[in-house]
């Protein structure tokens, strides 16, 4: 039996990127019950890519019910509910075997990764004092995305001297506001970019200055899109509601590091139940961004546990 549940986690605080803001996060839940053995999958559906709650729920409702990881891939496109299905069924596998999920995907035993920790889009003094409160952390995500981002990213280093800098800047740039901000970027401590073009204009990328590396978000979805990426990228942002769950994004990691290119393991908003796979995933990869439950004020009962370390895998009473 798929059961299908929509539900909603409050954020600790507002949560603002260069597409809007949200006090809270919309989830979609599944279930996928068998022989008395229950297994959870979650996925966000997300607007950028024409998902929504009900279109999500519609595709998940359209599959047999005793539908294998095998046919899920060729059933339905790359996406949040093939990422909802094929995580709960990842995690029935596990439990009606007794092992764990890297156990089966003929894995060694992952490890505790570290992830970054996000700061929001505000005006530049907001994010200097949000920054300063994380001065502890070791690496901050800093969304921008607007023309007048320099302000923004010095204030954020001016409140927090000592962790490393990745920025997102989720397609908002243009090219010429790139190639500005680009000179100041090893100067503030930036290691990395994350999609500072329109998925649709990233071509501009092949005749740009890289100082820092340069990672596809909006930009790589699955294998297929691999090709897409040569000469305008050096790092693929690997999130499981885009490669439509585990299966594709273990594969994806493979190829694209087989390809040549360094590998970052993101997420959209969701609780920990969502970002459990994601930590198998993150094995290997040099940028993790696994934060969504720092960032949230409510999380599943069995939460992920943060440390020192950064995050640990689920305990399997969460998933896996």
């Amino acid at each position: 039996m798929i059961t299908v549940q929509h539900q909603a986690f409050k954020l600790a605080q507002v949560f603002t990127i260069s597409r809007g803001s949200r006090t809270e996060v919309k989830v979609t839940t599944v279930s996928i019950t068998r022989d008395g053995v229950t297994g959870w999958g979650e996925c966000t559906p997300y607007p950028r890519y024409d998902e929504t709650a009900d279109s999500v729920e519609a595709l998940i409702r359209s599959l047999p019910e005793n539908i294998t990881r095998t046919e899920l891939q060729e059933a339905l496109p790359a996406g949040a509910a093939r990422n909802a299905v094929d995580c709960a069924l990842w995690d029935l596998e596990a439990k009606t075997a007794g092992k764990r999920v890297w156990e089966i995907a003929g894995l060694p035993a992952p490890k505790p990764v570290q992830t970054v920790y996000t700061i929001s889009l505000a005006d530049p003094d907001e994010m200097k004092s949000n920054a300063a409160k994380n001065n502890f952390r070791p690496i901050l995500k800093v969304k921008l995305g607007t023309p007048d981002d320099l302000p923004r990213l010095e204030a954020v280093r001016e409140g927090a001297p000592d962790p490393a800098i990745v920025l997102d800047a989720n397609e908002g740039w243009t090219a010429d506001v790139y190639s500005d901000l680009a000179p100041h970027l090893k100067r503030l401590g930036v290691t990395m970019v994350e999609q500072p073009l329109p998925s649709s204009d990233d071509a501009a990328l092949m005749g740009l200055d890289r100082p820092v590396p340069v990672c596809a978000d909006e930009s790589a979805h699955d294998r297929s899109t691999l090709e897409t990426l040569k000469g305008k990228y050096d790092i693929v942002n690997i999130k499981l509601d885009k490669t439509g769950g585990l299966t594709e994004a273990l594969a994806l990691r493979d190829a694209a590091q087989a390809m040549g290119f360094q590998t970052m393991m993101g997420c959209m908003m969701g609780s920990s139940l969502a970002m459990a796979p994601g930590v198998i995933g993150a094995q290997g990869c040099v940028v993790v961004d696994l934060d969504a439950p720092l960032l949230l004020a409510e999380d599943r009962e069995v939460p992920l546990f943060y440390d020192d370390a950064g995050v640990h895998p689920s305990k399997p009473a969460l998933w896996g």
